[in-house]
């Protein structure tokens, strides 16, 4: 039955990196769309080698993948579709979970999936997973073009829970700082684009990096990951000071035009 088949869409612009290692976790699912934003390096040749599918999104000067992800998941040919990123692994056991839970009569319309981040060479330890919205029904969800959007499923939605460490989504982001920190810069500009209607002023530029450094690093339990719990706090505090000083700067450009 096709209702029992899932795709796996996968989003890439020069992801060649792990790709390979990837699509070798996936490869049991009864489909992979690789949605290919014009890369420039072997990401398409290696998703083929692979027998996924490829449906190019052009490029154009977009900085995220967001602005591709609905049609890459409209490109999908069966009913359930898991996105995976590609720095992510997907664990055989939770391949096999998902299976069992869409043969439930009274399954829900989206699941939302536990994650470990990796940063700086090892795995959070944070007392709560990163939970996303990853799996679902394709024609009850559409996923917004805008940074750091998560889908919008009409439908009952729930947490996958009672699973391993070992089991969940593994995801391999920036494996150095420099690629942190870069990246932070294309992501902030998407950021403002998002945000620019607020009101930010000058004690945003303290609270904001305040709290989210409290939230990263006692909330979370990124205390429990010494030095590079504090150094992903901080990243964290970082991240919220650029959006709002970004934030601040357009606005201040646009009042003196």
């Amino acid at each position: 039955m096709t209702d029992l088949k899932i795709s796996v869409v996968i989003n890439t612009y020069n992801a060649s990196d792990m790709f390979e290692t990837v699509l070798e976790h996936v490869r049991k699912f009864d489909e992979i769309v690789v949605c290919d934003m014009e890369s420039t390096d072997n990401t398409v040749e290696i998703a083929k080698r692979y027998g996924a599918r490829v449906v190019v999104f052009p490029k154009k000067d977009y900085t995220c993948c967001e602005p591709a992800r609905n049609y890459a998941i409209q490109s999908a040919s069966y009913k359930w579709v898991l996105v995976v990123d590609a720095d992510e692994i997907i664990p055989d056991y939770l391949r096999e979970r998902l299976y069992e839970e869409i043969k439930k009569a009274d399954c829900p319309c989206g699941y939302y999936i536990p994650r470990l981040n990796k940063f700086m060479g090892e795995f959070s330890r944070d007392f709560k997973y990163d939970y996303q919205l990853r799996f679902f029904k394709k024609e009850c969800t559409i996923w917004p073009p805008t940074i750091h959007s998560v889908p919008i499923v009409q439908g009952r939605i729930e947490k996958l829970k009672k699973l391993r460490r070992v089991d969940v989504i593994q995801h391999y982001a920036n494996p150095t700082l420099f690629q942190v920190i870069d990246k932070s810069n294309d992501y902030t500009n998407n950021e403002v684009l998002r945000r620019q209607k607020k009101k930010y002023g000058v004690m945003a530029l303290f609270y904001r990096p305040a709290l989210r450094f409290f939230k990263n690093y006692i909330i979370s339990g990124g205390f429990r990951m010494g030095i590079r719990g504090l150094i992903r706090a901080q990243n964290a505090a970082f991240y919220q000071w650029l959006v709002v000083a970004k934030i601040i700067e357009k606005r201040m450009q646009d009042n003196n035009r």
